[in-house]
């Protein structure tokens, strides 16, 4: 089986290509190696796989790397919420209709599934309970919004047009090669900088984390076992404030609480994020890297890597 993998490149994309390799799977990329994504990521497996530099709005792009696939996986998207609060209309052009283009190749190559990576994000925020999939979808930034609009474009692929398609909705994930805008990277190279780490708000907005490692398993999972038209969340359950994230990383890294900056809250910002991953689960999935052994092992990841993170910081 060859499968494409769009936003290869990128933190999961990049992690997840790691993973297929080790299954047997042929995996092309096709990635458009903008500043989160790197060839960098993908140090190691470059031979074992093709590489196109292409952007997944480019129909003459996607029709290059579809040609011969048997599955289109696609991680390719601007996920920064804070960039997309400033600059909404690069969501919308990579997040939506990057997805129209690559649904609309893969139906006329005729794949026998393409497989939608989504967030926890398209629920909005919640004070209490857990979001199912059939829970309806309330997005309240323009990131969230392109991708929960994505989500509809590709059923309404698979209803109208019997594309077997599949989407998943990850929580938070955190671990190596993710690009430092993200909480955990950003706060564990300021830490390790000495700098002041930015937090929104008094911190307490509440986050479900989930190692990259155990999300790519889980998707893997869904890749072989999963059905076509279905929804399947991706959830540790493990439930952290930000402010509690922040301050395991200042004690890990032996570092001095007062580099913690509050700073005035983005707008809108959701305050709660939980899904239910029973049905996952069911197929045979659950997650088994403990989130203070995942953390930790990420925190000294980037510490040992700063060659890698200095190029771009």
């Amino acid at each position: 089986m060859k499968v494409l993998i769009a936003g290869g490149a990128g933190f999961i994309g990049s992690n997840f290509t790691r993973l297929l390799l080790t299954k047997g799977y042929k995996v092309c990329v096709i990635d458009k190696l903008t500043y989160a994504g790197r060839k960098a990521n993908l140090k190691g497996v470059l031979k074992d796989i093709k590489f196109i530099k292409g952007d997944i709005t480019c129909s003459g792009d996607v029709e290059k790397a579809v040609k011969g696939c048997n599955v289109v996986i696609n991680f390719a998207a601007e996920s920064h919420v804070d960039k997309s609060i400033k600059n909404a209309g690069e969501f919308v052009e990579t997040n939506f209709y990057g997805s129209y283009v690559l649904l609309s190749r893969a139906l006329k190559e005729k794949i026998d599934l393409f497989l939608q990576i989504s967030s926890d994000e398209v629920y909005g925020s919640l004070i209490k309970g857990s979001c199912k999939e059939t829970a309806v979808l309330n997005p309240t930034s323009p990131y969230a919004a392109t991708k929960a609009s994505a989500d509809l474009l590709c059923l309404s692929f698979h209803k109208t047009y019997g594309l077997p398609v599949i989407i998943t909705r990850s929580s938070n994930n955190y671990g190596s090669y993710q690009y430092p805008e993200k909480l955990i990277p950003l706060s564990v190279i300021k830490a390790i900088r000495g700098e002041k780490i930015p937090l929104y708000g008094n911190g307490s907005n509440i986050r479900d984390w989930i190692d990259v490692g155990d999300n790519c398993r889980a998707i893997e999972l869904i890749l072989s076992k999963g059905e076509a038209g279905e929804i399947y969340n991706i959830s540790s359950g493990v439930k952290k404030k930000n402010i509690d994230v922040v301050r395991g990383i200042i004690k890990h890294l032996n570092k001095k609480m007062s580099l913690i900056k509050y700073v005035k809250d983005r707008p809108n910002n959701d305050y709660r994020y939980s899904m239910n991953s029973s049905k996952v689960q069911f197929l045979g999935w659950i997650p088994l890297i403990k989130f203070d052994d995942g953390f930790k092992k990420t925190i000294d990841w980037y510490y040992d890597n700063k060659d890698w993170w200095k190029k771009v910081v």
